[in-house]
């Protein structure tokens, strides 16, 4: 029997959009075909998912970094929101997501005061 193995490094680095038939090109069997596309939509959403995560903890950082705390706590609610979407679609594990509004929270009430 023989074995192809795929290597995802050359579906991270290659540019989007990625044309899965061209990363892909090892698959013979439809269903790994299927699986190969599923694996680069995924990616792609867990990618956005992620990128505005951190884009939702950076405002909170910035905001609290300001020193104004009414606006670091409206980050801090828009942020835990977002934590708490992206770790129910398991884009990060349900401890990391805790840890991460934890952190939020100390940050926002050491201003509060």
């Amino acid at each position: 029997m023989r074995h192809c193995t795929v290597r995802l490094s050359t579906a991270i680095l290659t540019p989007f959009p990625i044309d899965p038939e061209v990363v892909f090109r090892m698959a013979n069997i439809t269903s790994q075909k299927k699986r190969n596309r599923q694996t680069v939509v995924r990616h792609e959403r867990n990618k956005a998912v992620r990128s505005e995560l951190k884009t939702r903890i950076r405002n909170v950082e910035v905001a609290v970094e300001s020193g104004d705390a009414e606006a670091a706590s409206e980050a801090l609610l828009l942020a835990q929101k977002r934590i708490d979407s992206a770790a129910a679609k398991g884009v990060i594990h349900a401890k990391t997501a805790a840890r991460r509004k934890s952190r939020l929270a100390k940050m926002v009430q050491a201003i509060a005061g």
